[in-house]
């Protein structure tokens, strides 16, 4: 992505894959995700996922909903954040987290 251009985020294509046997905990979610610009040192991306439960650990990283409902719920117990179109969301790199997605979740990343 070039500087004074524009993407349509919430529109733009993705080639979803499964999620990998090891992180699927329930129904058949897939990812997607794009680069689309480094930008300050950070990478800039569209991520998304279908409805289902998954583990990651987390990358140093803020985002911002663009479509869909989930909730990420973190191992240590600490909290549980419901996501939804508009949310501005930090994780901290290391965190153990159960994604359940129940409506396709769409955002752009910062890592």
């Amino acid at each position: 992505m070039d500087p004074n251009t524009a993407v349509p985020a919430a529109s733009l294509a993705l080639d979803h894959e499964p999620v990998p046997a090891d992180q699927s905990v329930r129904g058949k979610p897939t990812t997607a995700a794009v680069a689309l610009t480094q930008f300050g040192g950070l990478q800039v991306g569209v991520w998304e996922m279908t409805p289902g439960v998954m583990t990651d650990v987390e990358a140093d990283e803020v985002f911002v909903v663009l479509s869909g409902a989930a909730t990420v719920e973190f191992a240590d117990d600490t909290k549980t954040l419901t996501l939804g179109p508009g949310d501005v969301v930090r994780l901290a790199a290391g965190s153990e987290t159960v994604w359940t997605v129940t409506e396709t979740l769409r955002k752009v990343y910062l890592t």
